[in-house]
Formats: C-alpha cells, sequence, structure tokens
C-alpha cells in the first residue's frame, strides 16, 4: 500500500526537496535511504544523474546514507553507478535472494551484498562459495537498529549480511531464499 501511494503522489517528497534535506543532515549522519523502494530510475535502470545528485548531497558533511538496490546490474549503466556511490561514501547494497545470488553479485565487486535467508535461521552461515554471512545485528538483539548498528553502512566490509525472512510475506520469502537464482 505504501509503494502504491508513493507511485501515485500520494507520499513521498519531490526529487529536488529530497536532496535538499539530505544535505541539510548533520554531518556524519547515519541515515538509510528507503524504507521501501529502490533507487530513483525507470524500471531496470538506475537513473545516473539522480544518483550522483544523491551521492553529492550525502557527501556534503561526509554523511553516512546507505541504501539497499534490487535492480540488475547486468544493466547498462547500472553496475558502474552502483560502483561509484560506493566508491563515494554512499553506500548501495546489492540485494541478493539467497546465498548461491549472493555469491554472484559478491563476484561483481562493485558493492557490498546483503541478502535474504530462511525465516528460521539467526546463526551466521557461508554462501556455496564460502563468503561469511552475518545474520543482521538487529534481528538478533532488541537493543540494536540500523542507527545503532551501521553495518550495511560499511561499502567496503567482507561479510554478507543475512535477513532472515520476515513479515506477511515471510513464508513465501523463506522460499525464495532456500532457493536457487
Amino acid at each position: 500500500m505504501h509503494w502504491r501511494a508513493v507511485t501515485e503522489g500520494k507520499r513521498g517528497t519531490a526529487w529536488p526537496e529530497f536532496i535538499a534535506a539530505v544535505e541539510a543532515l548533520p554531518k556524519g549522519q547515519l541515515w538509510r535511504h528507503n524504507q521501501a523502494g529502490d533507487l530513483p530510475g525507470d524500471g531496470d535502470k538506475i537513473d545516473t544523474l539522480a544518483l550522483v545528485q544523491l551521492v553529492d548531497a550525502n557527501a556534503r558533511g561526509r554523511k553516512r546514507g546507505f541504501t539497499f538496490t534490487h535492480k540488475p546490474m547486468n544493466v547498462t549503466g547500472n553496475a558502474s553507478s552502483v560502483a561509484h556511490a560506493n566508491a563515494s561514501g554512499f553506500t548501495v547494497n546489492l540485494s541478493a535472494n539467497n546465498p548461491a545470488h549472493a555469491d554472484q553479485l559478491a563476484a561483481l565487486g562493485v558493492g557490498p551484498v546483503v541478502v535474504v535467508l530462511p525465516a528460521d535461521q539467526t546463526r551466521a552461515r557461508k554462501t556455496p562459495a564460502g563468503r561469511p554471512i552475518a545474520v543482521c545485528p538487529a534481528v538478533l538483539s532488541d537493543d540494536v537498529s540500523c542507527a545503532t548498528c551501521g553495518l550495511c553502512a560499511l561499502p567496503n566490509r567482507k561479510a554478507i549480511v543475512g535477513f532472515p525472512a520476515h513479515g506477511t510475506s515471510k513464508r513465501k520469502a523463506s522460499v525464495i531464499a532456500q532457493g536457487e537464482c
């Protein structure tokens, strides 16, 4: 419902106002872009200009912004846009459907990776290629949140961050997390 309301223009902020709000954040502020949704763009294509504007706004005052993307990295320009964002201090996590998919995304070398895990998977594990998966600390402790953790904001981390499936669609997400790409 929230995504539909944003798409219909009933919620959200126009891009120029959003960029101004990011610029106004305090120096060093940890912040998350998008509670729901993805990077700006049309369909699978990232809007490189809009992402550069976001990266530049984040860089002013050395803020610690981060986000997640499901956009495919094989679409022309997407991988280089994400790599540029990560190299410039705005962390874009590549979102994988399962550990095998996480290996594929990590092999691209354009940014850190996160992965959906089965709902009952709350212990650290490894991908099929042996990459470490650290379960999101906020899942493991009520005393931890994105605001107090910051793990997903680290662009050069070695561990893939795993999020056990949750919410109203956790059964469906668990099936996807157990499957192959």
